[in-house]
């Protein structure tokens, strides 16, 4: 006889997508439009090699801009709301977010120009001068926002948090573990790490993330890590997800 009962556990989670379709999820391009291109053209490959008997999406899991020298090649592209032929959802990034908060309100979003904000200006044909952050914050935002296209704006402001599509959540960091996802704080859905990452507790989605690098795409049963660096490693990862099968795109 154990001296230990064992626990009784509730069935495990269904972590599926709905019936007949198919996701490619795209991890953190940071201003990377040649890598962009490129993961387009293996998304085209693979749909000839395996034709949609369904429907087929898109899905950016955030952080467009910064680091990288195309940020306005990105945008341009994305808002369209399409890519390689089919539909593209994109979701909020911690970088879009801090953009926009520079935009907002510049002295309080300065320290946005310290990590990565500073090529996103310079991309938008901006001179940023050696130490923006001190010298004039609302000078260098009101110049940013007039050398930005509306649409690109339009386009930010309008990106979305969360993705729900079945068994899997799509989102920029993260979440909360044990926390309901309409309770889940917005900072932690942009930004959050740990607990996140360390957790193994399984939950009702399986989290399809981006935010924090790793050397290869993270296939685990309660996450799926998307994020390889892409602005340093050249490297743009995209997971090929159907029913409850997540496969990376080679």
């Amino acid at each position: 006889m154990s001296l230990f009962p064992l626990r009784r556990r509730g069935p495990a989670p269904d972590h599926r997508l709905p019936a007949g379709l198919r996701v490619y999820a795209i991890g953190d391009v940071h201003g990377r439009d040649d890598c962009l291109s490129q993961v387009e053209r293996q998304i085209g490959d693979d749909l000839a090699r395996r034709p949609v008997a369904g429907e087929a999406l898109v899905i950016f899991l955030g952080d467009y801009v910064d680091r990288g020298p195309g940020t306005p090649r990105v945008i341009e592209q994305l808002a369209t709301h399409r890519f390689a032929g089919l539909p593209a959802r994109c979701l909020l990034g911690n970088h879009e977010d801090a953009l926009l908060r520079f935009l907002a309100d510049p002295v309080a979003g300065a320290a946005w120009l310290h990590w990565g904000g500073r090529a996103t200006v310079a991309s938008y044909g901006v001179d940023a001068g050696d130490d923006a952050t001190v010298a004039d914050p609302r000078r260098l935002a009101i110049a940013l926002a007039e050398a930005m296209p509306a649409a690109h704006l339009a386009f930010l402001r309008d990106l979305k948090v969360t993705i729900e599509l079945g068994g899997f959540l799509f989102v920029h960091a993260g979440i909360r573990p044990g926390v309901a996802l309409d309770r889940q704080r917005r900072e932690d859905l942009l930004w959050i790490r740990e607990p996140f990452l360390a957790s193994t507790r399984p939950g009702p989605h399986r989290v399809v993330h981006g935010h924090t690098i790793a050397e290869a795409v993270e296939l685990l049963p309660q996450r799926i890590g998307v994020d390889t660096g892409a602005y340093a490693t050249g490297r743009l990862s995209c997971v090929v997800i159907e029913g409850t099968t997540a496969e990376v795109l080679a």
